[in-house]
């Protein structure tokens, strides 16, 4: 009887699970949908009755891709979002991942000093103004380095990759000090190959953050040949709004809303195609087998 009751505890957990996980599934998947129905509504199926939820296949346009797509600064602006994105990356990563190893070490003379002022700026931002001047005095401005040094070390990846390291084995690191190596030869040679998964995941992270930054490009890039993708598509709805984008005029066959779901699409393209790549490395056994008696 018990056991009955045990079993029927478990289906009913399992439904209300499942019944959880499909309603934040439809939360998800109906506005990312109708994201991509509004991007390939025509006009006049937008005049007329706004964005449908499901559209005719035979009313598909690509009209909005590709008055974004032609305009003549776009692949410049790939470029640029490119560049930010993976020198950002490499050079976050070339930052945290020393930091990160460093106050993972207990017996690290200063640790605690350290760890607080890191803390400190978590929680007490200094603000735009001292950030903007301090870039400006430094003569980053029009400099890709003027987006990707500011936010290079995070504090929030740092302690994600600090645990991360904690939690390695103390075994390997001893075996490998007694066999001479010193610390920069633990961390490249024991520490990185086994730190696949958190290094791809605050990657990933970082690469997020800088493909998609917006605000800080405004204020320090200004010569246009340097614009990043959101950059450039906010520019190009901004003047479509007032009738200013020369592609986008009384004859167009899209809507303004159908360019603004085009630029979300464009600008989530990438990352949603490296994401599943990643992913795979998330549930790999990384640490099996590195302990051995």
């Amino acid at each position: 009887m018990i056991l009955r009751n045990k079993t029927r505890d478990v289906v009913t957990y399992q439904l209300f699970l499942v019944v959880v996980l499909t309603a934040v599934l439809l939360i998800i998947l109906i506005p990312f949908w109708q994201v991509i129905v509004t991007a390939f509504t025509p006009l006049d199926v937008y005049t007329q009755r706004g964005v449908p939820f499901f559209l005719n296949p035979a009313d598909w346009t690509t009209e909005a891709f590709r008055q974004l797509l032609s305009h003549p600064l776009f692949p410049r602006s790939m470029l640029n979002s490119a560049i930010i994105t993976l020198g950002g990356t490499f050079i976050s990563l070339v930052l945290t991942v020393p930091l990160a190893y460093g106050l993972s070490i207990t017996t690290l003379p200063g640790r605690k000093l350290v760890l607080l002022f890191i803390l400190f700026t978590f929680l007490f931002n200094p603000g735009l103004v001292p950030t903007y001047l301090l870039v400006t005095r430094l003569g980053l401005t029009n400099n890709f380095l003027a987006v990707i040094m500011p936010p290079a070390v995070s504090v929030w990846n740092t302690l994600i990759m600090m645990s991360f390291f904690q939690g390695l084995p103390d075994e390997l690191k001893e075996a490998a000090r007694i066999d001479g190596a010193n610390e920069l030869q633990v961390l490249v040679r024991i520490i990185l190959p086994l730190s696949k998964p958190i290094l791809l995941t605050i990657g990933l992270f970082y690469a997020v953050h800088f493909w998609n930054e917006f605000f800080t490009p405004i204020l320090y890039l200004n010569d246009n040949s340097l614009m990043p993708l959101p950059v450039l598509l906010r520019n190009i709805l901004i003047s479509a709004s007032f009738n200013e984008y020369v592609e986008y005029n009384a004859f167009s066959s899209t809507s303004i809303e159908s360019l603004k779901a085009a630029g979300v699409l464009i600008t989530m393209l990438p990352m949603l195609l490296v994401y599943p790549w990643i992913q795979r490395y998330f549930t790999k056994g990384t640490l099996v087998g590195g302990v051995k008696e």
